[in-house]
């Protein structure tokens, strides 16, 4: 045997170098005149199964199972002890069971043999019978005692382990321990030192003489047929660690990770100088006042601030009304008025001749930052007009000339309140006054779909909450075109709806068929989600049959009747829309019954086609029931007729002239007149100014929210990881850090159902809904839940519990909430410094604030504007800007953190010019940040030569401060143990460059609990080449006094990587490998270590997900206002009509079906979707594991040792051995598709959701 490890081996070639110890004979089977041993058969006791009845047993056979022939097996089992045995010398103390001798050989009168370490089970190859026996000999005889052997091997397995309580009860014989001989304080196995083999006694004595020994083997590589006593048997491979080796390799390991881990913090606290500014921090500790945050209190106050904003803001809209009514009173209609309007298409445009077109004079346009850099007029307003209508038409030009009036309360709003954008008139004729001016594109088509009137915030304005049910006739008079303006009109029905509204929809002939049968009986939220669903239903309506319009009615009236009944819905309004072609009947006796005298519900019909013969029912219809009647012809004509309805509901409201500010989650708007709807008046509130009054809050798109604020809060009350949100009486957020209303990154485009997120799906972890039911019912509280909070593109995971506190805002519909991470999070201090010493120390060239974050209000005065946050503070404190308001407390924090950090700087200086210090330069960026968003940066190399050049960078979001966050660095670092760094890479994105750096950040507390909050973070960043060549240095480092090392990570038998807490890889041998994730790699080793408790799973999902689909999509644009397509329809219909009564029904099929045909063909679109993906995190508590993993003919070894002071892990993994049939770990994330459950068409089943 070739010792230590005899169970690696290592190729050499053939005829070998003259043969050492340790040297393996690889050649022919047979003695080697310089090596005596050759490999064993590689596994003993692995058995085949064969036919039975076996051939008779011969010495070498081997049974497996109880000594003698088996009726199922073929073979016996060798003597019990197939282990070699060397002679001892006497006198020894008297052996026991168990008892291993080790000393000189020599006889023995009571123990002739004793097992010979370190390896038991190899084996020398001897002629047969024997020669006298020697040390290393073995009996193979029948099984049995045998006159020359005392004892036989314990069966079956004994390498095999068994866990027992800490601390474990005294050794017995057959215990065994994993790791050095003796108890362990961090294992819970024993071992039987130092052979972990049992043995037991046989009865009979020991007596000289010959006896067979079996032939030992080359090995010939896995799974080689190995000849024992003349019996073939193929066995397989055993390949992994031995016990020796792997001592030897964990003994390595831990080596390794020490003399990294000192190295690497070494680097990392020099450079970043973290241990001066903790010390610094320390030296004022008792100058400074820490306090716990009130939550409620907190909430109150938020709210409060947001009331009086959002006060300030209605009185800008109530100006706007007030000014409208009064210009259209003074107006006459003029039906020849002539009037050269600015067009918002046409402004600036000019003809071939160069002259301007008409109504599209010059406009001056200016980029204005305030309006994101668009370029627009902040003196005029200008009007859009919707493509599908003639912008000369004379109800436009009247509409347009009284509202000119309207520019002079526009400038005045913005004069009074300069964080006002966006300010607009939506009239009810259909065109759209906006300030301040701009010039509107038209798509691709040359199409501009906007019409004011079919926004969310205008129908929500200009009528009440209503419950809708829609009668649509499918009978046999329904066919063709007809029935395909009916499903048109019901979809522009469902445009009109809001969340405030319910509906359903009912198709009838002789029978009813709901749309969706599994929601009969009753009515849903007119939500985005159902009314894409009743639209998807739509397309299996097909027309057949008699109508039976009373069947209808009875069942719509019992509906509306029995929902209201139970206080859901909207509990307003009530309205019955009729879409048919006809009725033989005013149906008034159902009327009497249901809906006279009160008529609180309103009939409104639509006729279907040109036929006149049965509109004079339906007029009656709707007339006695206070609704409205309107013949649709064409499809050109859906959209304009059925927003005829909304008129007739705003008439309540327009007559009781009633004054509520309506609030929606995109709009502010709010309706008067005396009987006539003129239309909106609205003004829009960029997120930023929510920001004032709700701190770190994320900044997108500038969307439509109600915002506001003029007392400013510090977002270091928060702490680092909270936050405050607000959501509508739907459920639906206003704002939340972790709201994404954008996909595809870059193109900045909205996700179609971005303002109805609701609560539940970003604050998922609250399964109940008890948070989001309080807050919907506006009541004020506290509500406590673990959560789970991924950051860095949502690929790691923070747990943490939350407390939350939550109160209503007065005079609106929404409630706002607060979350406070506990421990930290709920402490701030106040410090102490002079103006003039803060003053002095916000001048270094490397201080910077996060310009996200409100010190000073710098949108009051135009003047002001221009400022960045700094200079702000500067021109503040020093008397030069008396107009600014700005936050004292914040600032006084700012200027204590700038006098504690500012010797960081001289220490960073000095190490930048010391020569002989980070010579190789792989060190290139030290940074800090403060709990007030102050930040401080220094290069150790040039600007040009920094390998990632966005870091810290207004392009690299995640990691500097801005308006909904701490940076990444910061957040990881706080939940990081004290004292300690935490390093990663960033992840690969575009810019191929990101993954060639390292960050090493670590927090600063205060004091040395968990109610110290975390006052600031440093870090560094190096190269990851720098890096990578530190930890290969270290991992070949050898505690061997000869410097021979047993094993390192040069050998090609084992692989070695380096990885983070939440299993990412920053070190392997394979450098592509480097930021993968390493269940991608090593899915064997990584499932072990789920299986042992060394990292867990945590299962995140994201009910904001974009998924790729394939949809069927058309060549032609079937747009209802591309008016060459309504032309198209109108003649087709004429002509479809002409020939119905020859060939009845069949050429209106055939013409419909061709010549509206689409082109269809799939197409990879991205669609909202659920998903489900995983996320994991390292058990903080182990420190080092070992593991073996069974494979298919193997068992692959593992060894993982933390890197002390660090996130990061060493793993150590057995490279002979391959693991194909586990597959790898990934976390990619997987769609979740909701199934609708019923068992009956006719009636509702309780499994019924959507």
């Amino acid at each position: 045997m070739a010792p230590p490890a005899p169970h690696r081996w290592r190729r050499t070639p053939w005829p070998p170098r003259p043969l050492t110890v340790g040297d393996v004979h690889h050649g022919p089977p047979g003695p080697s005149p310089l090596e005596t041993y050759t490999m064993a058969p590689p596994a003993p006791h692995r058995w085949r199964r064969t036919p039975w009845p076996p051939r008779p047993l011969t010495v070498g056979d081997v049974h497996h199972g109880p000594p003698g022939p088996s009726p199922l097996e073929t073979y016996t089992m060798a003597p019990p002890a197939p282990h070699r045995w060397r002679r001892t010398p006497w006198p020894p103390r008297p052996l026991t069971v168990g008892d291993v001798h080790h000393g000189p050989p020599g006889p023995s009168p009571l123990e002739t043999y004793t097992m010979a370490p370190p390896a038991p089970h190899r084996w020398r190859r001897t002629p047969w019978p024997p020669r006298p026996l020697t040390v290393g000999d073995v009996h193979h005889g029948p099984p049995g005692p045998s006159p020359l052997e005392t004892y036989t091997m314990a069966p079956p397995a004994p390498h095999r382990w068994r866990r027992t309580p800490w601390p474990p009860r005294p050794l017995t014989v057959g215990d065994v321990h994993h790791g050095p001989p003796g108890p362990s304080p961090l294992e819970t196995y024993t071992m039987a030192p130092p052979a972990p083999h049992r043995w037991r006694r046989t009865p009979s004595p020991a007596r000289p003489g010959p006896v067979p020994a079996p032939a030992r083997a080359a090995r010939m590589g896995s799974g080689a047929v190995t000849a024992l006593g003349g019996a073939g048997l193929p066995v397989p491979s055993t390949r992994g660690l031995t016990v020796p080796l792997r001592r030897a390799c964990n003994r390595g390991v831990k080596l390794w990770a020490s003399a990294f881990g000192g190295e690497i913090k070494s680097i990392a606290a020099k450079y970043s100088g973290s241990q001066l500014l903790q010390k610094k921090y320390k030296e004022y500790e008792k100058d400074v006042a820490i306090e716990e945050i009130d939550g409620l209190q907190l909430v109150k106050k938020l709210a409060k601030n947001m009331e009086e904003m959002f006060h300030k803001k209605s009185e800008a809209v109530r100006r706007l009304v007030e000014a409208a009514e009064d210009a259209y009173l003074k107006h006459e209609f003029d039906a020849d008025l002539q009037y050269e309007y600015f067009n918002a298409v046409l402004i600036n445009e000019r003809d071939e001749e160069g002259n301007y077109l008409e109504l599209g004079k010059e406009f001056i346009l200016v980029p204005n930052d305030h309006f994101n850099n668009l370029p627009v007029n902040i003196s005029l307003s200008d009007v859009q007009v919707p493509t599908n209508m003639y912008n000369k038409d004379p109800a436009i030009v009247n509409g347009v000339y009284w509202s000119e009036s309207l520019n002079k309360v526009f400038v005045d709003n913005f004069d009074r309140d300069p964080s006002l954008i966006w300010q607009y008139f939506g009239s009810a004729k259909g065109f759209f006054r906006q300030y301040p001016g701009i010039k509107w594109e038209p798509d691709e088509n040359g199409v501009i779909a906007f019409d004011c009137r079919n926004r969310k915030w205008y129908i929500q304005a200009a009528t009440s909450p209503k419950d809708v049910v829609i009668l649509v006739d499918v009978s046999g008079s329904m066919k063709g075109l007809r029935l395909t303006i009916a499903k048109q009109t019901v979809s522009s029905i469902l445009d009109t709806l809001g969340d405030d509204d319910f509906f359903n929809i009912i198709a009838y002939n002789e029978e009813l068929h709901y749309v969706e049968p599994c929601l009969n009986g009753t009515l849903v939220q007119a939500d985005r989600a159902n009314k894409e669903h009743f639209r998807e239903h739509l397309d299996k309506l097909f027309a057949k049959g008699i109508g039976m319009l009373d069947i209808a009615l009875n069942e719509a009236f019992n509906m509306l009747n029995e929902f209201n009944h139970t206080g859901q819905g909207s509990i307003c309004s009530q309205a019955i829309m009729l879409i048919t072609d006809g009725a033989v009947d005013t149906y008034d006796t159902i009327f009497a019954k249901y809906n006279w005298p009160d008529r609180k519900v309103r009939i409104f019909t639509y006729l279907i086609g040109r036929e006149a013969a049965f509109a004079d029912n339906l007029k009656w219809m709707a007339c006695a029931n206070k609704g409205f009647f309107t013949q649709i012809s064409t499809l050109a004509d859906v959209q304009e007729n059925v927003m005829e309805y909304l008129h007739v509901l705003s008439r309540p409201k327009v007559i009781d002239q009633e004054h509520d500010v309506v609030w929606t989650e995109a709009y502010i708007d709010s309706t008067r007149s005396k009987g006539i709807l003129l239309g909106v008046v609205g003004t829009d509130v960029p997120v930023k100014e929510l920001l004032k009054t709700i701190p770190k809050y994320k900044d997108v798109l500038q969307e439509r929210i109600i915002t506001g604020g003029t007392n400013i809060m510090q977002c270091s009350w928060l702490g680092i990881h909270g936050y405050a949100f607000a959501i509508t009486n739907n459920g639906y957020i206003l704002t939340h850090p972790e709201l994404r209303p954008l996909y595809e990154e870059g193109k900045k485009r909205r996700k179609p159902n971005y303002s109805s997120v609701d609560l539940s799906e970003v604050e998922w972890e609250d399964r109940d809904d008890v948070l989001r039911n309080a807050m919907v019912n506006r009541k004020t509280g506290k509500f406590s839940m673990e959560v789970k909070k991924t950051v860095d593109k949502g690929k790691r995971v923070l747990v943490m519990t939350n407390d939350y506190y939550y109160t209503d805002i007065k005079g609106t519909p929404f409630s706002l909430g607060v979350a406070l991470s506990r421990g930290h999070g709920k402490y701030f201090f106040r410090g102490n410094v002079t103006v003039e010493e803060g003053l002095h120390d916000l001048e270094h060239p490397d201080v910077s604030l996060a310009d996200e974050w409100s010190y000073c209000n710098t949108d009051l005065h135009p003047e002001h504007r221009q400022m960045t946050q700094l200079e702000a503070i500067k021109r503040y404190l020093t008397g030069k800007e008396p107009l600014l308001q700005c936050d004292k407390e914040l600032i006084q924090e700012v200027l204590f953190d700038a006098v504690v950090s500012a010797p960081i700087e001289a220490y960073w200086t000095s190490l930048a010019l010391n020569k002989s210090e980070n010579s190789d330069k792989g060190v290139e960026v030290a940074f800090l940040g403060t709990r007030t968003g102050l930040s401080r940066i220094n290069l150790f190399v040039g600007p040009e030569q920094l390998t990632n050049q966005d870091f810290l960078t207004a392009e690299d979001k995640e990691n500097i401060f801005n308006a909904d966050h701490f940076p990444l660095w910061y957040r990881r670092a706080a939940e990081q143990i004290p004292g300690s760094f935490v390093y990663s890479i960033p992840f690969s994105t575009e810019t191929a460059n990101k993954s060639n750096v390292v960050t090493a950040s670590t927090a600063i507390q205060l004091l040395d609990d968990r109610k110290s909050p975390v006052v600031a973070a440093v870090g560094i960043q190096m190269k990851l080449e720098f890096f990578q060549r530190k930890f290969w240095t270290a991992s070949r480092q050898c505690a061997s006094l000869d410097g021979r090392c047993a094993i390192s990570c040069d050998d090609e038998t084992i692989n070695c990587y380096l990885i983070d807490n939440n299993g990412f890889i920053l070190v392997s041998e394979d450098y592509q490998q480097t930021g993968y994730f390493f269940g991608e790699v090593e899915g064997a080793v990584m499932n072990k270590l789920l299986t042992m408790g060394s990292f867990k799973r945590i299962t995140l999902y994201d009910y904001q997900a974009m998924c790729r689909t394939n949809k069927e999509s058309s060549d032609s644009a079937h747009s209802l206002l591309d008016p060459y397509n309504a032309f198209f329809a109108a003649v087709k219909w004429i002509m479809t009509e002409l020939v119905l009564f020859l060939v009845e029904f069949n050429l209106c099929s055939w013409w419909h079906s061709d010549l509206t045909a689409k082109a269809q063909r799939l197409k990879q679109t991205l669609e909202p979707c659920d998903t489900e993906y995983p996320a994991f995190v390292s058990e903080r508590t182990i420190k080092e594991t070992t593991g073996n993993i069974a494979c298919d003919d193997c068992f692959k070894s593992f060894v993982i040792q933390q890197i002390p002071s660090s996130n990061l892990f060493m793993v150590v993994v057995d490279n002979e051995c391959f693991c194909d049939s586990i597959p790898p770990i990934t976390m990619a994330p997987i769609e979740i598709r909701y199934i609708l459950l019923f068992t009956n068409w006719s009636q509702r089943d309780s499994r019924c959701k959507y």
